[in-house]
């Protein structure tokens, strides 16, 4: 039997007690896996997730395309932010994009190092649980979270994925968190994006003007991709 685990925030990632045979799944609904999954449904051939904005900047001078914010903020040399729809155009058909945000590609660093590390989406999640049911595997759902704190909209994906993968008999849930995690997405399941209204980072990305993304974040299956981690870049697995 393969068991789930959640990491509400990636300050708990040095506490799982998934030790072995284990599959990471990364979650930054608002925005980064999102993004990354938009990004590999529109062509991209490969991303390179670095943690600090100088490595980013140094992609950039190499003559990398370049994705990258702070506080929800372009930075000054980045050719793309960090909405889905940044990356919904041809300009990225065929390229490698270096990538560096404020929660996602942290989590990504910290958790570069298990067996396995995937991107996991409310776009991708039919088919990232159908991929992940096949690997026979512990999961481990990483939530991006905000600074290192608890937030609602990884935490309501991390439930719904566990109610998927629990349809295979194959998986049962390891900890209480998993278990919080899908009574949560019971209460948010009827409306995601109305639950969602009362995320602190919902209101963030308002008052920047960059909330139109709200409700393609919140859309099944909208992009038929899985970004595995493979040598420190991610690459479309399916």
């Amino acid at each position: 039997m393969n068991t789930i685990e959640v990491c509400f925030t990636p300050k708990l990632y040095s506490e799982i007690v998934t030790k072995e045979n284990f599959i990471v799944v990364m979650a930054d609904i608002l925005r980064a896996s999102t993004s990354i999954c938009a990004a590999f449904e529109n062509g991209v051939e490969a991303i390179i997730p670095v943690a600090s904005l100088e490595e980013a900047k140094a992609y950039k001078d190499k003559g990398f395309l370049v994705a990258s914010e702070r506080e929800g903020i372009v930075t000054g040399f980045a050719d793309f932010g960090n909405s889905a729809f940044n990356f919904m155009t041809e300009a990225v058909k065929g390229k490698t994009i270096a990538y560096s945000t404020t929660n996602g590609t942290q989590a990504i660093e910290m958790a570069r190092n298990a067996e396995g590390l995937v991107i996991g989406a409310f776009s991708n999640i039919s088919i990232l649980s159908q991929w992940l049911i096949k690997q026979n595997c512990n999961v481990v759902i990483l939530c991006a979270g905000w600074k290192n704190k608890f937030n609602l909209e990884d935490s309501i994906f991390a439930g719904a994925l566990i109610e998927k993968l629990k349809y295979s008999p194959t998986f049962t849930i390891a900890c209480d968190a998993a278990e919080a995690a899908l009574d949560l997405w019971q209460i948010a399941k009827p409306n995601p994006l109305a639950y969602i209204q009362k995320a602190a980072h919902h209101e963030r990305l308002r008052k920047l003007n960059l909330d139109d993304v709200l409700e393609y974040s919140f859309q099944f299956d909208t992009a038929n991709v899985v970004p595995v981690l493979t040598d420190g870049v991610l690459v479309n697995s399916y």
